[in-house]
């Protein structure tokens, strides 16, 4: 083949579509059915919401005048629709105040997820704050379970009796925007337990690290506003499209369909993967990994430049290095099989470039066994 291939696909689907799991996930929905903030009144009107411990998180509707959008600690727009939480993750006391949120299925063991959230530091807030933490639960936390510090730092092993693990944004950042609302995120395998998740600060003063920030306040504290949290499947970067060029709407791969790999790329005329390739063949081999009922067929074309014979060769060498490597990533030998079809099945015409290009690809098919 006379130029440089790039297996490129002309799609849109993904392997699982961006889904939140976490229930109302802006507090938009609360039982008052119209506007109102309230002091402390978290924990009782907003649907699938609670607090884990007996402090007294805030809630602002910016419907509301007197004190949605400008409320005793500032002045803050919702990041999405009209509510947000405010609470105070700082105090010179060790005072704490959560959110604790219900997710709407328990995550799926060995499947990986991102959590979101949105944070904005208070106007009149004296410190920000590096050390802001996710506490994912099996079961709802209770509040003074085991513990009289009912209003304090939680700590997680008195106040749970079921799995639980800790989270935190890597990112080595202090939230200290005033203005703007910040997004904090990670991303985690799941245990296969997760239910609950609380949002605050689980350190007591010795361990927080903060910053101090300009305020006009004689108190001491770090309070932020949250909004817009979600926990979404993260496995979205395998794209596919089908043979067909229909837009694909499955939430899932379906089987017995072929998809072609969006960017398994190689250099002209050889069959070894560019490192660009790997991290879409990675989310295939978690995708077969987290489904052992499948197997896999891999298959190379390319266009009609050049020999057929050598066409022929390189489209089986190329699939083969697709297949050698989710191999070599732990897929049994099995369960994968690797096809050439040289330049006799294109999906396009071979008189464009544009047409060559999509002649030039490596396509997979998943089968039930």
């Amino acid at each position: 083949m006379k130029q440089s291939i790039l297996l490129l696909f002309i799609l849109c689907g993904f392997i699982s579509i961006g889904q939140n799991l976490v229930l109302n996930p802006s507090f938009e929905d609360h039982l008052t059915k119209h506007c109102i903030s309230m002091l402390g009144g978290f924990n009782i009107h907003i649907t699938n919401w609670s607090i884990p411990n007996y402090g007294s998180t805030d809630f602002f509707d910016t419907c509301e005048k007197t004190m949605g959008g400008r409320n005793y600690n500032g002045f803050q727009e919702a990041k999405s629709g009209t509510t947000y939480a405010g609470m105070y993750l700082y105090t010179d006391k060790n005072y704490r105040e959560y959110i604790q949120g219900e997710l709407s299925k328990t995550l799926i063991k060995g499947k990986n997820y991102k959590m979101t959230f949105y944070l904005s530091l208070a106007d009149k807030s004296s410190y920000a704050l590096k050390d802001i933490q996710v506490l994912i639960t099996e079961e709802k936390l209770k509040p003074c379970h085991h513990s009289n510090n009912c209003e304090k730092a939680i700590k997680p092993s008195k106040a749970t009796e079921g799995k639980f693990k800790m989270y935190s944004n890597t990112d080595d950042v202090y939230f200290l925007d005033k203005e703007l609302w910040i997004k904090y995120s990670f991303e985690f395998e799941a245990e296969g337990y997760e239910n609950y998740f609380s949002i605050g600060n689980f350190y007591r003063n010795s361990k927080t690290k903060k910053q101090s920030s300009l305020s006009n306040s004689p108190y001491f504290f770090s309070y932020y506003y949250v909004d817009e949290v979600s926990i979404e499947p993260s496995e979205k970067e395998v794209n596919v499209k089908t043979e067909s060029f229909v837009k694909a709407k499955e939430t899932s791969i379906k089987t017995n369909e072929i998809y072609t790999f969006k960017n398994v790329l190689f250099d002209f005329d050889k069959a070894e993967l560019l490192e660009v390739s790997k991290e879409e063949l990675n989310q295939l081999y978690k995708y077969l990994k987290t489904n052992p009922e499948l197997n896999a067929e891999i298959y190379g074309h390319t266009d009609n430049s050049g020999l057929e014979i050598r066409n022929q060769e390189l489209s089986e060498q190329r699939a083969k290095a697709v297949s050698n490597y989710l191999i070599k990533k732990g897929l049994a030998t099995t369960r994968i099989t690797s096809f050439g079809f040289g330049s006799t099945q294109p999906i396009s015409d071979n008189d464009s470039e544009e047409g060559r290009q999509l002649n030039r690809r490596v396509a997979f098919k998943l089968i039930q066994e």
